[in-house]
């Protein structure tokens, strides 16, 4: 089925755009790719293949790349010769490591889809990533990512979930696009001080998160008392027998959203008239 898809495809030559080879237990990548420099779309997730044919260097129209769900071991070095690649996805392979020169050539990549490997570190490189707008990390091994990924000046979406993380860089502050940040499930115990950034969502739930520093009311009537603990307290279990959705936050989340300069509805007040 598959030699007879890609046949199909190589008749149409150089006005074949779009070549879809999901799921087809494929082994090696088709050399014969090379005879499709018009290639626009190249989909081969779901396969059985372990690492890319120096051929797919050839195309250099192509703009979306899908090998998630394969055996590649790297981010293969010949991604450096696509230029026009909008869209990596290498998802649920057994990446490690990126290639040398990697990033070299992909000025006008905007996603970066790498979750479900084994990677334990980003190199340096990444930030010739200019164009980039979404680097999403998931699931995978990261314990620190470098200072060099925070001067990606178009990075608007950030996903670090479920990975091994114990801080984040200072410099994090320079992501001036930056809206969506998720952190959930590392090991983060201080936040860097970030309020500059214009946040639309923030997860960090899963996290030894703790302020770095103490808030204190100005006015006692500001300070939940036991009662009003105990009122919400109640209130969750009660509405726990209707399924409802409990009052209380999460504190991890709070925490987070409070070192962000987020107003919950606890602690806009504190927010508002204490020292931080």
């Amino acid at each position: 089925m598959a030699e007879r898809l890609l046949v199909r495809a190589l008749r149409g030559g150089k006005s074949t755009k779009i070549v879809t080879l999901n799921g087809k237990k494929i082994t090696k990548m088709p050399s014969t790719l090379e005879k499709l420099p018009g290639l626009k779309t190249l989909d081969l997730q779901n396969n059985l293949i372990p690492k890319v044919c120096p051929e797919i260097s050839t195309l250099t129209q192509l703009t979306a790349l899908n090998l998630g769900n394969n055996l590649l071991e790297e981010v293969p070095e010949e991604m450096k010769y696509l230029t026009s690649l909008k869209k990596l996805h290498l998802f649920g392979n057994r990446i490690h490591r990126f290639a040398s020169g990697a990033c070299d050539g992909l000025k006008n990549l905007i996603l970066l889809n790498l979750n479900n490997n084994l990677l334990t570190w980003i190199p340096e490189e990444v930030s010739r990533l200019k164009s980039l707008t979404c680097l999403s990390i998931n699931h995978n091994q990261l314990a620190s990512i470098p200072r060099q990924l925070c001067f990606l000046e178009n990075l608007s979406e950030l996903q670090l979930n479920y990975n091994q993380l114990i801080c984040i860089p200072e410099e994090i502050k320079f992501l001036k696009m930056l809206q969506k940040l998720l952190l959930v499930r590392n090991n983060i115990d201080v936040l860097p001080e970030f309020q500059d950034l214009k946040l639309r969502e923030f997860y960090c739930e899963g996290n030894p998160l703790f302020l770095k520093q103490p808030v204190s009311a100005v006015k006692q009537e500001e300070v939940w008392n036991l009662q009003e603990l105990l009122a919400h307290g109640l209130s969750n279990v009660i509405s726990s027998f209707f399924f409802c959705i409990p009052s209380a936050a999460a504190m991890g989340r709070t925490a987070g959203l409070y070192s962000t300069g987020a107003k919950t509805q606890n602690l806009s007040k504190l927010n508002d008239q204490s020292e931080v």
